[in-house]
């Protein structure tokens, strides 16, 4: 049995929403063992409240970086800094960048230089650069659960409408997430694999 992929899973908390983390870290458990898991930002700040309440039930490491300066993001830079260290540390085999930040796109380019697969993570409003760069690259969206009180109770299996079918949130998710995790490099999924 080939041995399992050491997974370094790094969290830009001031570009993505906490929603996804769940659905992010049973994607990657189809790739390896996420031994690493650590979540980016200004812990004081207001806005990653959401994410105070992910770190815990989900084993995650949260890493300060006070904002130094309005307008700069140190966030940026200690990450960069966190994932050479591991990098050269030699304890990880990949990395799995969560952030929607296209200034990471030099890093994967200097990671994948060094022969490890970047896999990431990202809203739909992640600029193209960084998520071609990636190994392979996964809208966080896809990936959030479906909500409770939006979701239809479920009833006896019966034919529905193409528009009825194009509604169902759910399926399409499935769906598209399905096509997305088979296709090959130029973008088309055979049907069989999905």
């Amino acid at each position: 049995m080939p041995e399992r992929k050491r997974i370094a899973l790094l969290i830009d908390c001031d570009n993505v929403r906490p929603d996804a983390i769940e659905g992010v870290l049973d994607e990657l458990a189809n790739y390896g063992m996420v031994n690493v898991r650590h979540a980016h930002g200004d812990w004081n700040s207001p806005q990653l409240s959401g994410w105070k309440d992910k770190l815990h039930p989900n084993a995650i490491r949260p890493m300060q970086q006070f904002a130094y300066t309005k307008g700069k993001n140190a966030t940026d830079a200690a990450m960069i800094i966190d994932a050479m260290d591991l990098l050269h540390s030699g304890s990880v085999d990949a990395f799995a960048l969560m952030t929607s930040d296209s200034d990471f796109t030099p890093l994967v380019l200097r990671l994948l230089e060094s022969g490890t697969p970047v896999y990431g993570f990202g809203e739909h409003k992640t600029p193209k650069p960084f998520v071609d760069a990636c190994s392979q690259f996964i809208y966080s969206e896809n990936l959030q659960p479906e909500d409770e009180d939006k979701a239809e109770p479920k009833s006896t299996p019966s034919k529905c409408s193409r528009n009825e079918l194009r509604g169902d949130s759910s399926l399409v998710r499935l769906l598209r997430t399905a096509a997305e995790q088979t296709s090959e490099d130029d973008g088309w999924a055979q049907m069989s694999k999905v």
